[in-house]
């Protein structure tokens, strides 16, 4: 008597099994593009400050493979960050758009860092209140000579040539070692510059006049070339799908990201691996990187 009801019950439960299977299937054909099949859009996030290019340029690269991939839209939110990552991630879009349409989509910061990866995409759309722009490079450092004179403490240096401890907290910067990074930044800054100038299509002497570290917003960046459209996340997949020629809705493909790590999100993946505790100090990176406004 038990064996039979236990039979039916699992017989029940099955056949609702089945049916709501049934149905997630065919609600994913009529709303989804067909079982996800077809051509897709994929939206690949970049968000926080820019330390370590590998994630995203791994889905990037991912997505490149896929024939079924036909746009890529990078959302970013992002005030920048390192030199060298943010160029890198550049240099992958701009490979990307060999194969797929690409279009930029802004949030609610995408500025110097996180601008210049936006300008290797096709089109880039913008929110009207987005925070972008701050085309420059910044550098910093921190003089603690006189604190440490003042509690007694004193900062020794052993360096196998003049300028190894440019930056030093223990010492005041001299002004040659001044003029040595003041040369380096204006050759970064300047293939800043170029970057902006051959992705939106403008003048070199055009972007250089407001490549001094100012922000606009996504309305004042659009008047000055710097963006194409004002729109949010869906007006840059539409965008993105009528540029790959895709008719009708497409289907959304949303990347996924690695496991969170809290000492990556506090120090950024790079650091942690590549960063020497005197780097970390003496402020010796470059740094495409913009501050964070926000409405109160």
């Amino acid at each position: 008597m038990r064996g039979g009801i236990l039979k039916n019950l699992l017989a029940a439960l099955g056949a609702v099994f089945l049916i709501m299977l049934a149905l997630s299937l065919l609600l994913a054909y009529f709303f989804g593009g067909g079982l996800g099949h077809g051509d897709k859009v994929a939206v690949v996030r970049l968000e926080g400050v820019i330390t370590d290019p590998a994630d995203i340029n791994g889905q990037l690269s991912e997505l490149e493979e896929r024939n079924d991939v036909k746009g890529v839209v990078i959302r970013i939110n992002s005030p920048g960050g390192a030199v060298g990552p943010s160029q890198e991630i550049y240099s992958e879009i701009n490979r990307l758009r060999k194969t797929k349409k690409v279009v930029a989509s802004m949030g609610a910061i995408a500025a110097s860092g996180g601008y210049y990866a936006s300008v290797a995409a096709e089109k880039i759309v913008a929110d009207p209140g987005t925070i972008t722009g701050s085309i420059g490079v910044i550098v910093e450092f921190l003089d603690a000579e006189q604190l440490l004179e003042k509690i007694g403490l004193k900062g020794y240096v052993v360096k196998s040539g003049k300028y190894k401890d440019t930056g030093s907290p223990f010492r005041k910067m001299q002004p040659d070692e001044k003029d040595l990074l003041q040369g380096v930044i204006s050759d970064v800054n300047g293939q800043f510059v170029k970057a902006v100038a051959e992705g939106r299509h403008m003048k070199v002497e055009d972007v250089s006049a407001i490549a001094d570290g100012r922000i606009f917003s996504g309305s004042q960046a659009m008047k000055k070339g710097l963006v194409d459209q004002l729109g949010d996340l869906q007006d840059a997949i539409d965008l993105c799908a009528r540029m790959a020629g895709i008719k009708g809705r497409p289907t959304v493909l949303y990347t996924e990201k690695k496991p969170f790590s809290l000492w990556k999100i506090v120090m950024g993946d790079s650091l942690s691996r590549n960063m020497d505790f005197t780097e970390l100090f003496s402020g010796l990176r470059l740094m495409y990187l913009a501050p964070k406004p926000h409405n109160r």
